[in-house]
């Protein structure tokens, strides 16, 4: 034993030198930071044993062995590794010695073992031919059953199959034995049966309304006594037997039998609905009998879905009989009977809804395309349960609008409560919509939600497919030249407005949101719509329009008219675009269907007065006369005010000719015809559409496909209009280069100012008041804006520019004051020296010249004083106007100029 632990101590199988180093370098690299607070803690010294984990894993793993000794170091762990290896070894050694005896007796306890397992072994097969022998057997049993087992299921099935023949038979024989058919063998009595049939339907004619009754839920029975028998045979034909189609003539028979039965009491019934029996109306108890059979009907036609028979019916004895007495070529010619059709409703005080709600005055604009309507509220949002009556047109002086009277109180007399009863049966069938008073949805909504065709199969649509097509297609046929002629754009509108609100006072009788949504998408109702020639309207109206226009813009000069009919315009031209822009809107012309068109002709009236003031207004003629600009640093360059050194430039300075007076005034009076038109053209329209257009017209402030912003319609007039205005500020420089010319003619007396004192030298009193021509400076603005006078060019600018055009020609006239007061003291300046110079070289007397020198310096105390007069006085006429003088840079440059000495010692 010791010297096969020698040997092993000798060798490293495990390679623990190569272990030691990878975990050395996975050592150096691990970060410190990441260990957790119990890596720190103290290592605990446990020896290597069998209950090691580490040991005992499968498989083996060499790297979390050595990581779980970290705290030990390699020597020490591979001389650990050694003593473990030669305990495990000494144990192995010590379990051979100790079951040595039991591995040796294990051979001999096994003798004769194999005898025994061979007498085992020979009864085994037998059994398990016998086990699959039986398993062959119940395997053949249970076939036989389960095949037993599928014939009972299809004698079942042929059972059940032919007991539902039966029921078919039965069905078929009872239905015709309800129906009164005979049967096949009873061929030969066909003509007793039909001569039976008829006489029972005379019968049933003459039989009271109790009878009727009876025959209507005698239908009834038979219509579900025939749903159920195609059930039964919808069922028998999957399998396609040959007794139902040799049946299904009988069938075919029955239907039409039926068919022509419920036809028939249908048709009956209406007729004593809605003509009442021979020798008078019916009362009321016999109206609510007969609408109890009207309703049993439409429930039998709607479970046999035949809702096209019952339309045709409908249409065929209620609604054609009074569309040919009603409507036809020349019913608009005939004079209107003043004895009013018979209506159960009375109209209260002998006027309809609409003209006890009509003003004196109607509206000018058409704010809601329901203008028929008497009440302002939204009609689709009304109980119809409370409203009893239909909303009547005003029918004077309009044949037309008494013809679609009758038609509506028609379809309210006769029409209205079949509807409604044709609604209730299918909404307890299942197969209709919720009735618009019951719902109160917006009709958009229901439109948009709906997934139903209009007319599509499946319920009764009588006011798409009964009243509007057979009333649409009378109008269209019978009165088609008149109510769509567009030659004659006044009736058309007319006939436009009374048509429209016929529609919408007939859709105020629908039963159900769903009906109206039927009726708009009818091909009738498209046809209809289809008629309405609204392109030609529009080009005649625009054709009227713009030809008025155009006489009137064809006069190129602006003038001030007379009229007060143009207030608040000045120029018939410009009250001749805004009656052109408003005839488009108001309600002889507008219709809301081409309101698109007629928006865009307004934005092109507005282009088109912008291109006419644009072509004819006055324009600017240059002139060497216009203030020049003085630099503000050669007015302030010196302590003086003024350059010493520099000579006054050859500025004309002379006065206006009488011609070139006339021609700017001439020009004044056009430059403010120009503003207050464009100034009464911006208020009017943006009026028009606060009050007016943003209500009839949709806000499309949308995002585009690209998702950018559109421009909404109030920002496009505005910005149409903003082309108009843009005209305003060179007009207004033009008005003040004219009012500036004028104050600087004002100004020239200020030149004579020295002459005028040097000349009245004897005199010693100093000036007090300022001088005459600075109360003319502002004359002209004056005389402009109507101040002080009886009327004036740019009176109606007063308020809006009265202050800018001031503030304005006060500049330019102190620039052209600051430039007289300079050449003014340079003038006087060169003079003194000149004097000066005389003075020193001939003077023969010292006093003499000092007294000259005295008087010379007295008149320009003098001067100076009335220059000072004269600038306080201008500012002051300008507070007068609202003008801001202390903050203006040029008049405290005037102020300096007028307080400095004219010249220099």
């Amino acid at each position: 034993m010791s010297l096969f632990a020698a040997n092993e101590n000798l060798r490293d199988p495990l390679n623990l030198d190569r272990l030691a180093e990878e975990l050395a370098e996975r050592e150096l690299g691990a970060s410190r930071t990441s260990l957790s607070a119990a890596d720190h803690d103290l290592p605990i010294y446990v020896p290597l044993s069998h209950d090691n984990p580490h040991l005992s894993a499968e498989p083996f793993n060499v790297e979390e062995f050595l990581l779980s000794r970290a705290y030990t170091s390699l020597p020490d762990l591979r001389l650990e590794l050694r003593d473990y290896l030669a305990t495990l070894k000494e144990e192995l050694v010590q379990l051979i010695n100790d079951d040595y005896e039991a591995f040796i007796s294990l051979s001999t306890d096994l003798r004769g073992e194999g005898a025994r397992l061979d007498r085992l072994k020979r009864p085994l097969g037998k059994l398990r031919s016998e086990i699959l022998a039986s398993r062959s057997e119940l395997h053949e049993i249970q076939d036989a059953i389960q095949m037993k087992l599928k014939k009972r299921s299809a004698l079942r099935e042929e059972k059940t199959f032919l007991h539902l023949l039966l029921k078919i038979s039965e069905s078929i024989a009872r239905l015709e034995s309800l129906l009164l058919i005979g049967s096949p063998d009873e061929e030969r009595g066909q003509a007793d049966m039909h001569e039976l049939k008829n006489q029972a339907r005379s019968e049933e004619d003459r039989a009271d309304d109790k009878s009727r009754a009876n025959h209507a839920k005698h239908l009834g029975r038979v219509a579900a006594e025939y749903t159920q028998l195609l059930y039964h045979v919808s069922k028998a034909q999957t399998e396609k037997c040959a007794f139902v189609d040799e049946c299904q003539w009988r069938i075919d028979r029955i239907k039409s039998t039926l068919s022509s039965d419920l036809d028939h009491l249908f048709s009956s019934t209406l007729v004593a609905l809605t003509e009442g029996k021979e020798h008078g109306r019916a009362t009321e108890l016999e109206k609510a009998k007969l609408l109890s059979d009207l309703s049993e009907c439409f429930r039998t036609y709607d479970t046999l879905g035949l809702w096209s028979d019952a339309e045709e019916v409908l249409r065929t004895d209620v609604v054609r009989s009074f569309v040919k007495k009603t409507i036809y070529a020349g019913c608009l010619d005939e004079p209107h009977s003043p004895i009013m059709p018979h209506t159960p409703f009375a109209i209260a005080g002998g006027r309809s809804m609409v003209q006890q709600a009509q003003t004196p005055l109607p509206p000018r604009t058409p704010y809601t395309p329901f203008t028929a309507f008497a009440s302002k509220q939204n009609p689709f949002e009304i109980n119809f349960e409370a409203h009893a009556q239909a909303h009547l047109l005003d029918e004077a002086d309009d044949p037309l609008a008494s013809l679609y009277n009758n038609i509506l109180r028609f379809v309210d007399r006769d029409m209205k409560r079949i509807m409604e009863l044709a609604e209730k049966a299918g909404l307890k069938t299942g197969t209709g919509t919720p009735r618009l008073g019951q719902a109160k949805i917006p009709l958009s909504v229901v439109n948009a939600q709906s997934g139903k065709d209009a007319g599509a199969p499946g319920e009764f649509n009588i006011m798409a497919n009964v009243v509007w097509a057979e009333i649409g297609k009378a109008i269209m046929d019978e009165l088609g030249n008149i109510v769509f002629a567009a030659g004659k754009p006044d009736e058309f509108r007319r006939h436009h407005e009374t048509t429209q609100a016929f529609l919408r006072a007939i859709e105020y009788l629908a039963p159900s949101m769903h009906a109206i949504e039927s009726m708009r998408s009818h091909p009738v109702y498209a046809a209809f719509e289809r008629r309405w020639q609204l392109p030609v309207y529009f080009q005649l109206r625009w054709k009227e329009i713009v030809g008025k226009l155009e006489e009137k813009l064809a006069v190129t000069k602006l003038e001030r008219s007379t009229s007060k009919e143009t207030e608040p315009f000045v120029t018939r031209q410009g009250s001749a675009v805004w009656t052109a822009i408003s005839s488009c809107w108001s309600a002889e012309i507008y219709i809301p269907e081409l309101s698109h068109r007629f928006w865009k002709l307004t934005l092109q009236l507005i282009s088109r007065y912008h291109s006419w003031l644009d072509s004819n207004i006055p324009l600017s003629e240059p002139s060497s006369r216009f203030p020049s600009a003085i630099s503000m640093d050669k007015i302030t360059s010196s302590p003086t005010g003024f350059n010493r050194s520099g000579t006054p430039s050859n500025l004309q300075v002379e006065t206006s000719s009488p011609d070139s007076i006339a021609a700017d005034e001439a020009t004044l009076v056009q430059l403010a015809i120009a503003i207050t038109d464009i100034i009464a053209m911006d208020v009017q329209v943006l009026k028009l559409w606060r009050e007016e257009l943003s209500l009839m017209l949709p806000d499309v402030s949308e995002t585009d496909n690209d998702g950018d912003v559109q421009t909404s319609l109030e920002d496009t007039l505005r910005i149409a209009l903003s082309h108009i205005i843009s005209l305003t500020p060179p007009l207004s420089a033009q008005i003040v280069s004219i009012l500036s010319r004028r104050g600087y003619d004002a100004l020239l007396p200020m030149r004579s100012i020295p002459s005028q004192f040097r000349a009245m030298s004897s005199s010693k009193r100093m000036p007090t008041e300022p001088s005459h021509f600075v109360s003319l400076i502002f004359r002209s603005l004056r005389a402009f804006f109507g101040i002080g006078s009886a009327d004036g060019p740019g009176a109606a600018m007063k308020d809006k520019f009265l202050q800018s055009y001031a503030e304005e020609v006060f500049e330019n006239v102190a620039q052209r004051y600051i430039y007289f007061l300079t050449a003014m003291k340079k003038t006087e300046e060169s003079l003194r020296r000149l004097k000066k110079g005389k003075k020193s070289a001939f003077s023969l007397f010292g006093s003499s010249t000092s007294a000259g020198n005295d008087d010379g310096r007295a008149d320009e105390e003098k001067i100076r004083t009335q220059m000072i007069l004269d600038v306080e006085a201008f500012g002051k006429e300008a507070e007068s106007f609202g003008v801001a003088i202390d903050s203006s840079g040029t008049y405290r440059s005037l102020k300096e100029l007028a307080h400095a000495s004219l010249a220099e010692d």
